[in-house]
C-alpha cells in the first residue's frame, strides 16, 4: 500500500509543473505541534535534512511549535541524521513514574524531567544550532495575557475556558488571552505575514534558547508554564501549538530576483489538514486549506496506510494513559510505527527521482 500522499497548494503545483521540485526551491520548512504523532516524520526528516537539502546551498527558514520546534532545532545540529535518530530514541523512551504516595505524575515533575532531557540533548550545542550556515530557526510559543499572564491554580483554568469560548467566536479574539511570540535566530525576519494574529518577535539567543524551547513544548496542565524568558516580555509562556497548532500561517517563502527560485514551503506533516490553533481541533470548519497555503507542499501519510500501523493509528499522547506503566509495551508500539514510517521517506525519494504530477493531490 502507498504510504505517502503529496498535497500541493495551487501556486506550489504550478511551480512544480514549470520547475519540478528541487532542493534549491525550498524556502521554508514548518514543524507542527502534535506530540508523539511527530515520530512518524523521523525518516522524512533524516532524508530531507541529511541528504536532499544538502544538495543545495540557499538559506531556509525552519519554523516549529512544540515537538515541531524540537525537530527544527535538531535539524540545525551538525550531523542531523544522527541527531534525529537520537531525538526519536529519547522521545520514545521517555517515561514518568508517579512520586511515592501519588497516583499521578504532576506537571511539576514532567516539566523538571523534560528540562533535564533538553539539557542532555542540547547542552553544549546551543551555539551550534544558532549558528547554522543555512538554517534560520524560529521557535513559536504562546504568551499569556491578562488573567493568563501568570500561571495560577484557579485563574489559569478560567483563563483557558475564556480563551476557548473567545476562539470559538473568532480566532482573532483568542489574541485577547494569548499572543504568539516567536523566538528567531540570526536576526532573521519572520518568514510569514503575522497580521493574522497578535504576534511579537524576539531574538533567539544562547541565553533564552532552552527556556524558549521548553516553553514551546509546555502543554497547559500537563507541564508547567515557563515564566519570564530572558529577552522577552515577562509572564507565562506555553506550548506554541496553542496559538499555532499546525502553523497555518500566511507563508512568504523568499523569491529573490536573482538566483534560484525559492517559492516552496515544504511541510512534512502527519496529516493532510493544517489546523490553525490547538483550540480549533474541534472546530472542523477551520480545518480546510486557505490562500495562506497556496505555496505549500504537504507530505502526509495515506490515512489507509495509517490504519496498518499498530493499533490502527499514529502514536499519540493517549498512549501514555493506555499503556500507563507498561513502558515496554508503548516503546514496542512506537518503535514499530517509527520503523514503518521509513516507507514515507523511501516513497518521497522515489517520487523526486521520477516526479509524477498525477500523483499530487490538492491541498
Amino acid at each position: 500500500m502507498q504510504a505517502l500522499h503529496i498535497h500541493a497548494g495551487p501556486k506550489a503545483l504550478a511551480h512544480i509543473r514549470e520547475h519540478g521540485l528541487k532542493p534549491e526551491h525550498i524556502g521554508v520548512i514548518p514543524g507542527a505541534a502534535g506530540g508523539p504523532k511527530g515520530l512518524i516524520l523521523g525518516p522524512l526528516d533524516r532524508f530531507i535534512f541529511g541528504e536532499w537539502l544538502a544538495q543545495s546551498s540557499q538559506s531556509v527558514d525552519l519554523v516549529g511549535a512544540s515537538i515541531g520546534a524540537w525537530r527544527m532545532a535538531t535539524a540545525c545540529l551538525t550531523d542531523p541524521v544522527a541527531a534525529f535518530a537520537r531525538l526519536e530514541r529519547d522521545y520514545i523512551q521517555q517515561h514518568y513514574e508517579p512520586l511515592p504516595g501519588h497516583k499521578r505524575v504532576s506537571a511539576e515533575q514532567v516539566s523538571e524531567a523534560f528540562g533535564q532531557s533538553l539539557q542532555a540533548f542540547y547542552g553544549g550545542r546551543i551555539q551550534e544550532a544558532l549558528s547554522h550556515p543555512r538554517f534560520r530557526l524560529h521557535i513559536v510559543t504562546s504568551h499569556g495575557r491578562h488573567v493568563l499572564h501568570r500561571e495560577h491554580p484557579l485563574a489559569t483554568p478560567l483563563g483557558y475556558a475564556g480563551a476557548f469560548l473567545s476562539n470559538a467566536l473568532s480566532r482573532r479574539a483568542l489574541g485577547g488571552w494569548l499572543e504568539r511570540v516567536v523566538f528567531s535566530g540570526q536576526g532573521a525576519a519572520l518568514p510569514f505575514d503575522a497580521q493574522d494574529f497578535r504576534t511579537l518577535k524576539v531574538t533567539l539567543t544562547e541565553g533564552n534558547f532552552m527556556p524558549a524551547l521548553q516553553a514551546s513544548c509546555s502543554i497547559p496542565f500537563a507541564l508547567k508554564a515557563v515564566h519570564d524568558i530572558p529577552g522577552a516580555p515577562a509572564g507565562a509562556y506555553w506550548d506554541g501549538g496553542i496559538t499555532d497548532y499546525h502553523l497555518h500561517l500566511n507563508w512568504m517563502a523568499p523569491t529573490p530576483a536573482q538566483g534560484p527560485v525559492r517559492a516552496i514551503v515544504l511541510y512534512p506533516h502527519f496529516q493532510k489538514n493544517v489546523v490553525p490553533g490547538w483550540l480549533d481541533k474541534v472546530l472542523k470548519w477551520r480545518h480546510g486549506a486557505s490562500p495562506f497555503l497556496d505555496h505549500t507542499v504537504v507530505l502526509a501519510p495515506n490515512p489507509e496506510w495509517v490504519k496498518t500501523l499498530p493499533n490502527g493509528k499514529l502514536p499519540d499522547r493517549q498512549d501514555f494513559m493506555t499503556y500507563d506503566r507498561d513502558l515496554a509495551g508503548r516503546v514496542k508500539v512506537w518503535q514499530a510505527a517509527a520503523r514503518a514510517s521509513q516507507q514515507l521517506a523511501d516513497e518521497f525519494a522515489h517520487w523526486l527521482a521520477r516526479p509524477d504530477l498525477k500523483g499530487i493531490r490538492p491541498l
